[in-house]
């Protein structure tokens, strides 16, 4: 079935002083992050944008907006921003973002950011988390978001076996990417000795740790938490390394919490001990 072009509209000055993209065919749809170029991927979201626009830090390429999710951002985060907004229509960003992605008519170009040493990011006072090969994107923003919420330090990954920055992820930490330091080593056994030599107490949590995290008598310790993949929980040589197993006292009926909540609980205790 053949398509009848659009009819073309008169050009004009945009809203809000943005300035419009150059009309295009709309091209089929990438899949996820595929069209952002190589070392930027693409934030969308009214949070994820926002705090990426006010965090120093970021590397910045492109903005587009809709008029509607533009007047959302000036409210939010009144400009000027680092990078000029472009005028997009909705059709356009979805070409651009994976399928169904939330973007609020907005989406940013960036840059991942540049990780802290560990050692500068333990000068911050407050606990560690520590993940073990988990896997889900959505699970690691969820984390990130918990963790700004509670006070951590950092949270600490394997560089293989785990997420890359990417825009599920940072809708999930709803902005808690720019401000939460995301960590990655290459061995997380080593990086569990770093932290013992920096004061820190390590608890793994695993559902037959034969007393609870309450009961752990944590008070007055510094703690790193290390949480386990979704299904398979720490592996053997992770757990050898952590001072000692706790558990979360969960009914018997649940044999198990998502990673991220099992996380924002811990996260709620230590804050209470």
């Amino acid at each position: 079935m053949t398509r009848r072009p659009a009819p073309s509209r008169p050009a004009g000055p945009a809203p809000h002083g943005s300035r419009p993209l150059p009309s295009s065919p709309r091209p089929s749809r990438p899949g996820a992050e595929e069209a952002a170029p190589r070392g930027a991927f693409w934030l969308y979201g009214l949070h994820p944008v926002a705090a990426a626009l006010a965090n120093p830090r970021r590397r910045l390429r492109r903005l587009l907006a809709t008029a509607e999710g533009e007047a959302e951002l000036r409210r939010r985060l009144p400009p000027p921003w680092p990078v000029p907004a472009e005028r997009a229509e909705r059709v356009q960003l979805a070409s651009l973002l994976p399928a169904d992605a939330p973007h609020q008519g907005l989406a940013l170009l960036a840059e991942p950011l540049a990780q802290p040493p560990l050692a500068e990011a333990l000068a911050a006072p407050g606990p560690v988390l520590v993940l073990d090969q988990v896997t889900d994107p959505r699970n690691v923003g969820a984390i990130l978001r918990s963790a700004l919420a509670f006070g951590a330090a950092a949270v600490v990954m394997q560089d293989r076996h785990a997420p890359p920055e990417s825009g599920a992820l940072a809708r999930a930490a709803s902005g808690a990417l720019e401000r939460m330091p995301l960590i990655r080593v290459v061995n997380l056994a080593r990086a569990i000795e770093q932290l013992k030599r920096h004061g820190c107490w390590v608890v793994g949590l695993a559902g037959e740790a034969p007393q609870t995290l309450a009961a752990a008598g944590l008070a007055g310790r510094r703690v790193a938490l290390v949480l386990g993949a979704e299904g398979e929980g720490l592996r053997r040589l992770t757990r050898e390394h952590c001072d000692e197993l706790c558990r979360l006292p969960i009914r018997p009926e649940m044999e198990s919490l998502n990673v991220s909540a099992a996380a924002a609980v811990a996260l709620y205790e230590l804050a209470r001990a």
